[in-house]
């Protein structure tokens, strides 16, 4: 998505020649396969900015897509040039399908339906950004665990996704079995970055994890379906059109598809060497959306672990993510899945558990700590501290005016954590705001003593233990201050930044019911 081009995705039950047509356009893909699974990327180009062209799909000569004419037409939405503002809209962890009871109200869904009642007399968003755990491999709902027990009865992994075939029926109810949600992902432009529960639990949190991941027979298909229909479902409309043209990936498996009727080795082979070779492919993203520079960082499957280095990213995805973080423009936005900035408790008793792990207080203390980084999730950017420092570097460079005219914001957008909040930082030379903008869930809260834990952990007097324990473990203190200034809010939400001139706003707004946001709270981050 850009001022000038849009991108559909479509999944289709057979080859075929897809076309995207309407006022104006003509656009048109032959499929690839993928396990047998029939797939079409079609760019369309040469919109004027500020768009909203009525679009349908034809496969095959038949129109599939719009399917309910109860809803509205879905439509190319393209950037204007400049001088609106740019809203981008965000959040994390969605569980779909299930009972209010289990998850409560749908953020998404209510977001949809409020745009399906309004249309132009609310404002929408011009970007839609998913922050991770968009679905659950590990944590599955009653028709996904029926169809693996009709597919494979009790075979490892019991309970859990176990390959491509499974990853492509948790994506169809997860999205194609959602009318409403399917028909806001038609319509507003979305990009996405992946979670641990994308793929598991604890994703990457050590080397020991991974080492005992590998260890397990199942574990093989598992990564490489996950990583693969990530690439497929998600990955793939990230990329502008140009870098998907250019991308080697892209072109091997419309190439096998081509030659053999079907991708599917070629996609495992890649996504099993991205797993264990992470340098090999960045799932990292950047665009430029007017005066606002827009980088996505993946904070999974792109880290360093090995049994001498540990590192959030890559060297290569690092020293990419710093040729980014420039001045020059009038917003850097970072999105990371993992809030950069955690509530100082939790902060400090990461970067102390990362110490004791890493050998601080010896083989005890490591095995100790190791076995706590595991149970309680001590994996967060706090728990990479080298890594914590090196961003953390770059971003007061650039709101110090080291790098070029200084911003007007300097914002981090997360997830993960199953609560929202604002935290803003104080550094000295500072000439911008720096603030990390936290919601989740989408659709998953935490239950009540949970809560209770996280909302002590939010206050800044919890910090004092740890900190001193860290200072035990020899952790030096981080290099920029920071405090939650607004929430922790607990409940399924939906954040939108808005991005005008100099000015950056934030709102947090939560499902009362299937088709009511109701405001959580509101910032002025440049006010």
């Amino acid at each position: 998505m850009s001022s000038r081009t849009a991108t559909i995705f479509v999944e289709v039950d057979r080859p075929c020649e897809v076309r995207v047509v309407g006022e104006g356009v003509d656009a048109a893909a032959r499929t690839f396969t993928v396990h047998g699974h029939h797939y079409a990327v079609v760019d369309v180009d040469g919109l004027p900015a500020g768009a909203r062209v009525p679009y349908e799909v034809i496969a095959g000569g038949e129109t599939v897509w719009p399917l309910n004419a109860e809803f509205p037409p879905s439509l190319l939405r393209t950037l204007p040039d400049g001088g609106d503002p740019l809203r981008i809209a965000f959040g994390s962890c969605r569980r779909s399908p299930g009972t209010v009871e289990m998850f409560g109200h749908d953020a998404l869904t209510a977001l949809a339906r409020r745009l399906r009642a309004f249309g132009d007399g609310v404002d929408w968003p011009d970007v839609l950004l998913m922050v991770g755990d968009q679905v659950y491999a590990d944590e599955l709902g009653d028709e996904m665990l029926e169809y693996i027990r009709e597919r494979r009865g009790d075979e490892p992994p019991v309970g859990e996704v176990a390959d491509y075939e499974e990853y492509v029926r948790l994506y169809e109810l997860a999205w194609r079995e959602d009318a409403e949600v399917r028909w806001l992902l038609s319509t507003v432009p979305t990009f996405t970055v992946f979670d641990d529960h994308d793929i598991r639990d604890d994703w990457n949190t050590s080397y020991a994890w991974r080492e005992e991941m590998w260890a397990q027979p199942w574990w093989r298909a598992r990564i490489t379906g996950g990583i693969g229909s990530y690439w497929v479902y998600q990955h793939l409309g990230n990329l502008s059109p140009r870098e998907r043209a250019d991308d080697p990936i892209f072109a091997q498996v419309r190439a096998a598809s081509d030659a053999t009727g079907d991708a599917g080795d070629v996609l495992d082979a890649f996504s099993e060497r991205a797993d264990r070779e992470p340098e090999s492919m960045r799932w990292s993203y950047a665009h430029d959306f007017g005066g606002v520079r827009f980088i996505v960082v993946d904070s999974r499957c792109s880290r360093l672990l090995t049994p001498d280095r540990r590192g959030m990213l890559d060297d290569r995805e690092f020293a990419w993510l710093g040729e980014l973080c420039q001045g020059d423009v009038e917003h850097l936005v970072i999105a990371s899945s993992l809030p950069f900035l955690l509530p100082r408790a939790i902060h400090d008793a990461e970067n102390w558990n990362e110490a004791i792990s890493e050998g601080a207080w010896g083989r005890p203390g490591a095995a100790l700590g190791e076995r706590m980084r595991q149970a309680v999730d001590l994996e967060h950017w706090a728990a990479f501290d080298r890594s914590f420092r090196e961003v953390a570097s770059h971003v007061l460079a650039v709101g110090r005016g080291e790098r070029g005219a200084v911003p007007a914001s300097i914002t981090f957008l997360s997830g993960d954590v199953h609560f929202s909040y604002l935290a803003r930082v104080d550094a000295p030379g500072l000439e911008t705001e720096i603030a990390q903008i936290v919601c989740s869930p989408f659709r998953n809260p935490l239950d009540g003593k949970i809560r209770i834990a996280q909302r002590i952990a939010c206050m800044w007097e919890t910090a004092t233990p740890f900190r001193w324990l860290g200072k035990l473990a020899k952790v030096p203190p981080p290099p920029l201050k920071w405090r939650v200034t607004h929430g922790p809010w607990f409940d399924n939400a939906i954040a939108t930044v808005t991005l005008a001139g100099r000015d950056c706003d934030v709102a947090w707004e939560s499902p009362r019911n299937a088709g009511t946001l109701v405001e959580l709270g509101r910032a002025d981050i440049t006010g």
